[in-house]
């Protein structure tokens, strides 16, 4: 693990290091198996289609927990994260094969708070479109 992100380093605008994740869906059936989530729409296209979903999609939990962890990565320490929301936009769909679903986490430094707290805002996509909004996460930095 990196060293920690300084209060005195970030400032509004600072950007976080790019990170993209590949899903495949393999990565579903873990994570349903760690999870506890079976839901046929992560592993089942018939299911998933059938409920109108473009095709087999991944965990809104497990893109959130990876954006996630593109900033706790950022930050060094993943106890500075210390307030995390996402609202979950679009479905990340995963197609069968090797090559799965790519998910790009970029991040800003949005407000720089009282107490060496720092506000991060998400942009987070897959396939060219926003999956996660109004994400956003709340750092107490060293």
């Amino acid at each position: 693990m990196r060293a920690a992100v300084r209060a005195a380093d970030v400032e509004v605008g600072t950007e976080l290091p790019e990170q993209t994740f590949v899903v495949t869906r393999a990565d579903l059936v873990r994570y349903a198996g760690a999870s506890g989530d079976f839901n046929p729409i992560h592993w089942n296209e018939r299911t998933a289609t059938g409920v109108g979903l473009p095709g087999v999609i991944a965990h809104g939990m497990l893109t959130m927990g990876l954006a996630g962890r593109a900033v706790t990565a950022w930050v060094g320490d993943p106890a500075a994260l210390v307030e995390y929301t996402v609202r979950f936009g679009r479905p990340v769909v995963v197609p069968d094969g090797d090559t799965g679903a790519e998910i790009t986490v970029r991040g800003r430094v949005a407000a720089v708070l009282e107490g060496g707290r720092a506000r991060v805002d998400l942009t987070v996509t897959s396939g060219g479109e926003k999956v996660l909004s109004l994400a956003r996460a709340v750092l107490a930095l060293t």
